[in-house]
């Protein structure tokens, strides 16, 4: 999936996280544009740093850290744009597996090329 692609499931989900965890807000529509953006800058950039430097703590907790990384990395968005939210570190957490789990069904439907994909169950 695109980059740009990637960005724009970031807003949605930025949205959707903000309506269904308390303790997450978003002022407007340039505020999830503006976070959407950063956090796919940080996923793709500060992330991977971030994997290799907890791995052993990753590795220990059998890979539940890394939802804590996808909070942390939430949260540092949130930090950084005005008019988007974090109350705390738990909605860090449920709005980091809010946008992982649409980030990932989004990469089900969607193929490499960008062409929405059918999914068929054959007998």
């Amino acid at each position: 999936m695109g980059f740009v692609l990637r960005v724009v499931v970031n807003i949605a989900a930025i949205v959707l996280a903000a309506k269904m965890v308390p303790g997450i807000e978003v002022d407007g529509v340039l505020s999830a544009m503006a976070a959407g953006l950063l956090l796919g800058v940080v996923n793709a950039v500060v992330r991977p740093v971030l994997l290799v430097l907890t791995l052993p703590i990753t590795l220990l907790t059998l890979g539940l850290f890394l939802l804590v990384l996808n909070g942390l990395c939430l949260w540092l968005v949130a930090a950084v744009v005005k008019g988007f939210h974090v109350g705390g570190f738990w909605p860090a957490v449920l709005g980091a597996l809010v946008v992982s789990i649409l980030s990932w069904v989004m990469t089900v439907l969607v193929s490499d090329s960008g062409k929405v994909v059918m999914i068929t169950r054959r007998r």
